[in-house]
């Protein structure tokens, strides 16, 4: 069992070392997805607040999912997850 979990820890430390070596070559789009999840996140906030004051029920939740949608795909993504949402209210 020892050798196994050192197995692990030299898989893990490695995997460690690379991605950060990739993140500093990509710090333009790691930046680009910090932006594009919080902007995302607020527009799910302010967009739920706005269909809810109007009484529409077809807010989406804050979850990991709806923040990775926003952050991998922007504003198309935002309004895909509307669209599913819509379509399973319809």
């Amino acid at each position: 069992m020892n050798n196994y979990m050192g197995g692990i820890m030299i898989a893990a430390s490695c995997v460690v070392v690379l991605l950060i070596g990739s993140f500093r070559r990509k710090k333009e789009w790691i930046i680009n997805f910090i932006l594009r999840t919080v902007a995302g996140t607020l527009s799910v906030f302010f967009i739920n607040g706005f269909l809810i004051s109007q009484g529409i029920s077809i807010a989406i939740g804050i979850n990991l999912i709806t923040i990775l949608t926003s952050g991998l795909l922007g504003f198309p993504g935002l309004i895909m997850l509307y669209c599913i949402n819509l379509y399973k209210f319809l």
